[in-house]
């Protein structure tokens, strides 16, 4: 069964909720019963009387008799193409059975505290942005601020984050705007996700949070994770030092599948409401599979509306992904003026840490890219570990992270 993105409860709004939960009534039975509507039951009864055989009988039963005789049954479940499959039960942490629940809401209820370690929300500008934080800003060796990649959140730095303050740093994550458990406004509303707005927003972000520059930067992942990378590149003098996790980095670099599809007219709009979306895209460029625990956060934004399925649609098809690819060559590459800042050129160090096992990005592009500035890009490549090395491999991470730094 799908559920239509189109129905009454996903109409546009000037701003979405600054909670990404939805607050789903509870009770075992819906709304959708309330409705006048008359269901047909269809009962035949055959027999032979003198080699005849008895006309089929219908019965028309009015639905709220129905449900006089049915209190204690399932109520209908608009979300049933989630929780009625068996990928859904078994990926959803419950002491029973979603399906046989029947309601979404209570699905989100025993979830919805899932993953948010170390964070909370911040107002900046007209959004509100969920951010993980550990140790303290006067932290002697300075902060870090750590950006993720599509169709994830900033929950895969978690035992990053958790590491590095104890080594001393002071750490930053925040879930970009549409993405984790940020706020997600529909496009045309005061947010188009475009390159820019990106960057506006996250400029607003970082002097809400009294960031001070330069800080430390690692990025990691696709769109924007990319557009962590541009943003850099406009702002050279306010980053210390970069480290880049996997991400592309040449012209080069393949385009996963996920995004090709959502460029896709119509057939973008069914792929970005798969609520599976966000894990299976980190399986699939991974040697690993996520524990149950992990998957039910990944998942659990895309369960709650459609809001972060359109959010990434829109991000995803406003987005040129080989012209930035070839912005973010051009611009790290040695000797050559900043496209974005004329008459300045990266000069500040880079480690590459790069997971060799990807399924998305070969190794080779991480390669080429330290080829094309030697002098400042070092490259740790990380065994045992795929697209997310925070994730699949965070101690080794941490001590590529904590030698750079």
């Amino acid at each position: 069964m799908w559920w239509c993105p189109f129905s009454s409860n996903s109409r546009p709004m000037a701003s979405s909720l600054s909670s990404p939960l939805l607050n789903l009534p509870l009770s075992s039975s819906s709304s959708l019963s309330n409705y006048s509507a008359v269901g047909a039951i269809t009962a035949g009864a055959r027999w032979r009387s003198g080699g005849r055989r008895s006309r089929v009988r219908t019965v028309i039963a009015n639905a709220t008799e129905k449900e006089e005789q049915g209190k204690d049954s399932p109520a209908f479940n608009p979300f049933g193409f989630v929780t009625d499959n068996p990928s859904s039960r078994s990926a959803i942490q419950l002491p029973e059975s979603p399906a046989e629940d029947g309601n979404v809401g209570q699905v989100l209820y025993r979830t919805e505290d899932k993953g948010k370690d170390y964070g909370s929300y911040i107002r900046s500008g007209e959004f509100v942005w969920f951010v993980r934080e550990t140790g303290s800003p006067d932290s002697r060796r300075g902060t870090i601020v750590f950006l993720h990649g599509a169709p994830t959140q900033s929950y895969s730095y978690r035992v990053v984050m958790s590491q590095m303050s104890d080594a001393g740093f002071h750490c930053l994550a925040p879930d970009w705007i549409g993405f984790g458990f940020s706020e997600k406004p529909y496009a045309g509303y005061g947010f188009d996700y475009t390159e820019k707005e990106f960057h506006d927003e996250f400029d607003k972000l970082l002097g809400v949070l009294k960031v001070k520059s330069p800080f430390l930067l690692v990025v990691q992942g696709f769109l924007v994770g990319s557009y962590g990378l541009t943003w850099a590149l406009k702002n050279p003098s306010r980053i210390s030092k970069l480290a880049i996790l996997n991400t592309p980095l040449t012209a080069s670099s393949p385009v996963p599948g996920l995004f090709q599809k959502l460029r896709i007219p119509l057939y973008g709009e069914f792929t970005c409401q798969n609520a599976v979306m966000a894990e299976r895209f980190i399986e699939a460029g991974s040697a690993y599979v996520l524990k149950l625990e992990k998957a039910d956060v990944y998942r659990l934004p895309y369960l709650s509306s459609g809001a972060p399925g359109f959010a990434l649609l829109e991000a995803a098809r406003k987005a040129n992904f080989k012209d930035i690819a070839s912005q973010i060559a051009a611009g790290f590459a040695s000797g050559r003026y900043l496209q974005v800042v004329p008459l300045l050129r990266w000069d500040k160090p880079i480690l590459i840490a790069w997971g060799i096992s990807d399924k998305y990005l070969p190794q080779s592009v991480a390669e080429e890219f330290q080829k094309e500035n030697p002098d400042c890009v070092k490259l740790k490549l990380i065994e045992g570990a795929g697209h997310m090395p925070q994730e699949d491999w965070p101690e080794k991470v941490v001590d590529a992270l904590r030698v750079f730094f």
